[in-house]
């Protein structure tokens, strides 16, 4: 069985500060990190999809954490197809425009292509510290399974290389019928990771709870299943807090799943409180029985 790493999608959330999970000791941002980083091997950074890391951040990142620590590091909003506020993204770089938000097509392709550049360069410093884990691509709920998209992933992945990508769909034409195959089939003949979800069913951007590894490193992200899923607070939305019975059942798929990767992330990302933090240490728990 190869390695897991359990870790959460936050550390910095202010319900979590306002949790108690810390203590009182962590007083400061490096000093949360550090605390952090010794309960969990691995932590997501979800800040970044919002508005792009600034490599100074990520040098403060590999100070604050030891070696063998692992980033993931979700991808800009804007490289996965998301409205972007016209306000997140690198202040020379903003066009002159009335919109809120701003889709690829609105920026000439050198501002585009600088984006990605600025944006995986930040990401150096994990690199060199041997820190960066992947690079997650959050797809919207409109990424459906055609041609295209599935070119799109392999341009993503040859901008990210070397870094490792690992992709995450939200739309249930991915695992609909025959397309499951097709679609792990084709992760898997370009080595690609796929991220694993546990979430919400019946919904628009579902995706079913698939465990597969298809390349050395799996991921699988455990969203919750708030009955707010489609509320536009993020605490609702995600609000929720798994029970023992729900980790005890997951963790011997999660052992499976990794006898078939070299590496197996796991993330919660019921980022309310201190779910997340405690979920995870209850996994990490029966995970090591």
């Amino acid at each position: 069985m190869g390695e897991i790493k359990v870790g959460t999608a936050s550390w910095t959330d202010r319900t979590l500060l306002d949790s108690g999970w810390y203590p009182p000791s962590a007083d400061n941002p490096e000093r949360r990190l550090a605390y952090y980083a010794r309960q969990f091997p691995l932590v997501e950074v979800d800040a970044t999809y919002y508005s792009p890391p600034a490599e100074r951040t990520a040098r403060l990142w590999v100070a604050r954490t030891p070696p063998g620590f692992t980033f993931n590091v979700k991808a800009f909003s804007l490289l996965t197809g998301h409205p972007t506020r016209v306000g997140a993204l690198y202040a020379d770089l903003r066009p002159a425009t009335e919109k809120k938000n701003l889709y690829p097509d609105d920026l000439p392709s050198q501002v585009y292509e600088e984006v990605w550049s600025r944006f995986l360069s930040a990401l150096d410093p994990l690199v060199e510290a041997g820190r960066l884990g992947a690079v997650l691509f959050q797809f919207p709920p409109w990424f459906t399974i055609k041609r295209d998209n599935k070119q799109y992933l392999l341009e993503v992945a040859r901008r990210c290389a070397p870094l490792r990508p690992a992709f995450e769909f939200r739309h249930a034409s991915w695992f609909a019928g025959d397309n499951a195959d097709e679609t792990l089939g084709f992760l898997r003949e370009h080595d690609l990771t796929y991220v694993c979800v546990d979430m919400p069913q019946g919904h628009r951007s579902s995706v079913p709870p698939v465990l597969a590894a298809t390349a050395d490193l799996a991921v699988v992200r455990f969203h919750g299943h708030s009955d707010r899923w489609t509320s536009k607070d993020i605490h609702e939305k995600f609000g929720y807090d798994y029970s023992d019975r729900e980790l005890r059942d997951w963790a011997p798929k999660l052992r499976e799943l990794a006898g078939a990767a070299e590496q197996t992330h796991v993330l919660m990302n019921n980022c309310y409180r201190d779910h997340a933090q405690r979920n995870g240490q209850r996994l990490q728990a029966l995970l090591a029985d």
